[in-house]
């Protein structure tokens, strides 16, 4: 494939690579990024490398271009990473934690610091933090932090989202290792690790659980309002130890590990239209930390004709909206820099659409923030796995069974590829800590645990398992195929035969449609095209999608449908069906013109 670089590929260098603070949802001052050139080598077997092979500019992996490596991981092989770091580059105390954070690391892995384990990680997508505090006691100097990875890609059950080692078609390049930040964080020996804030919009409340390593007393500060300036001043140091009064909602003493109510008279709502952030400040005895979020519901609720909608703030409010993959050319799954993060979101909402679906991929914290602060609503999938898919049974004979509405059991685990108890187990665990890690993002609106069958099992099961953890948010049971007529969503991908829905409890959302193929010369990787119609000329191209909305969105739109997500934002690969090129250099569409579509949308779902 050729190599495509994107406007932000040059800006990219060793001393300027992911800058930005990673977790600006949980925030503190004292932390130290340590992304940039490792060492690396990649082995056959897992003894440690007695030399290593070159640098790698993390947190890119060694398939992505801008890795500098350019070498594929093989399921059989191991990839080692090596720096050193200083504490005294940190203003640590002798009672203080010093905290490894990881973003991300793909698939599994074990992390060393001066020869000893400090912990492993299983799961490609998720943060994880290890306390290397006993490590590194009483040492003075560099210390050496080793990490080794094994990723086994799609030859296993592992959670895998559209990765494969023979990519082509609607799968990609796979890639490994470390793809998010490293950083380290100091806090003190008794240390807030976690808070659960949930939203009560009907009540008119807040509730927050703010958890340390034994109960103690916090104090929690509501203030308007919540803004990238309130969080750049807080990393910098510049944040006053009051927040002045006017600015204050509401400050209660409180105990962690319970949650308390923190009532908001006359609060002002969160939407796409206006992304209002309330700023949270929670302080301990020794610690204190920033968080944020946002009032709002979204709910599935009947109209006065008995039609189930999507509500937003207990208003009718149709989602428009787009697949979003989130694979780069030069990057893979990380995007070259935040500014690249942002464009996206932006194009997005300068198109008109309300809504981006993030396809069985879990984000960087920065994206997810991005969406909170900028007001892009998101449906966020759960990573698919399991064992080699068997496509005649989960697209070709699927699409089938959607169009002429058969209902089939999930329960067939060698056809859905989800035979292993192991991997059904780390499924659930993976869920539960995607999340518990994303609950606070109010961007979020809708779970979905399954699409199209890849991966699928006992999805009832899982359903309940989700209601138990977050019964906030609505849930799209199973993408696509094979619906068990559970959670909240009526899920009808729609690419080659005309659909129609049943009208039902269950809200009617055309989770995937269109993909509409434009090869833009100078802007594709490959010379192969992967779509479901192709057009030569970019007027063919906007004929083509507006004459889908006419003949086959609009209509539906009138009998009730009340979401759709057109695939897809940006192409990926052999698949050229985006608004927008893979190097997101070219838009396919005038953004005006697609915004009046998508206002036409939202205007025939007012009227109906």
């Amino acid at each position: 494939m050729a190599e495509l670089k994107t406007r932000w590929s040059r800006l990219v260098t060793p001393e300027n690579v992911w800058k930005e603070y990673p977790r600006p949802d949980f925030a503190r001052p004292n932390w130290k990024n340590l992304n940039g050139l490792w060492e690396y080598a990649i082995t056959e077997d897992e003894k440690v490398p007695k030399a290593f092979q070159g640098q790698i500019l993390v947190p890119f992996s060694p398939e992505a271009p801008l890795s500098g490596v350019g070498k594929r991981l093989k399921p059989e092989e191991w990839l080692w990473y090596r720096r050193c770091f200083g504490k005294e580059e940190l203003s640590v105390g002798e009672k203080d934690r010093l905290l490894l954070h990881f973003g991300a690391v793909d698939q599994s892995c074990c992390v060393y610091v001066d020869g000893q384990k400090a912990g492993s990680h299983v799961g490609g997508y998720l943060p994880f933090t290890l306390d290397i505090t006993e490590l590194i006691k009483g040492k003075s100097g560099e210390h050496e932090l080793l990490v080794k990875v094994r990723d086994i890609s799609d030859t296993g059950w592992h959670s895998r989202g559209k990765q494969k080692l023979a990519s082509g078609g609607m799968y990609y390049t796979a890639q490994s290792g470390i793809w998010q930040t490293v950083w380290l964080e100091v806090v003190p020996d008794q240390y807030l690790r976690h808070v659960r804030i949930r939203p009560d919009y009907d009540r008119g409340s807040v509730f927050v659980r703010a958890v340390t390593g034994k109960r103690e007393p916090v104090s929690m500060t509501v203030f308007e309002a919540f803004d990238e300036e309130c969080l750049d001043a807080f990393l910098n140091g510049n944040f006053s130890g009051t927040i002045p009064d006017h600015d204050i909602v509401i400050s209660r003493r409180a105990v962690t590990g319970r949650e308390t109510e923190l009532p908001l008279q006359g609060f002002k709502n969160w939407s796409p239209e206006d992304p209002f952030l309330y700023g949270l400040l929670l302080e301990t005895e020794k610690d204190r930390v920033l968080c944020y979020f946002a009032m709002r519901t979204c709910t599935v609720e009947k109209d006065e004709t008995g039609n189930a909608g999507l509500y937003l703030n207990h208003k009718p409010y149709f989602q428009t909206g787009l697949l979003d993959q989130g694979y780069w050319p030069d990057g893979l799954y990380t995007a070259p820099c935040d500014e690249a993060l942002i464009f996206d979101v932006q194009s997005a909402k300068a198109m008109g659409y309300r809504m981006l679906r993030k396809h069985v991929k879990v984000e960087t914290a920065r994206w997810y923030y991005h969406c909170d602060r900028l007001g892009m609503l998101v449906w966020q999938d759960m990573v698919n796995g399991g064992s080699a898919y068997q496509d005649w049974f989960v697209t070709y004979l699927a699409t089938a069974f959607s169009y002429l509405k058969i209902s089939v059991k999930d329960s067939h685990r060698r056809l859905l590829s989800r035979r292993e108890r192991e991997g059904r187990n780390q499924f659930r665990r993976e869920l539960r800590d995607m999340i518990k890690t994303l609950y606070n993002h109010p961007s979020i609106v809708c779970w979905v645990p399954f699409n199209e069958g890849w991966g699928q099992f006992d999805a009832e099961k899982i359903t309940e398992e989700i209601r138990r953890m977050d019964n906030t948010r609505l849930i799209d049971q199973a993408s696509g195929w094979y619906d068990q007529k559970g959670g909240d969503i009526q899920s009808i991908h729609s690419y080659f035969l005309p659909f129609t829905f049943r009208k039902e409890d269950r809200a009617a959302v055309l989770t995937e449609y269109g993909g509409y193929s434009l090869r833009v010369d100078g802007h594709c990787q490959s010379e192969k095209i992967y779509g479901y119609k192709t057009f030569d000329k970019s007027e063919d191209f906007c004929r083509g999608v507006e004459k889908l909305l006419e003949q086959t969105v609009f209509p539906q739109i009138r009998k009730g449908l009340c979401g759709a997500v057109y695939t897809q934002l940006s192409d990926v690969e052999e698949e050229v069906n985006g608004l927008l090129t893979y190097d997101r250099l070219v838009q396919k569409v005038p953004a005006e013109w697609m915004r009046q579509l998508n206002r036409r949308m939202i205007s025939l779902a007012e009227e109906k």
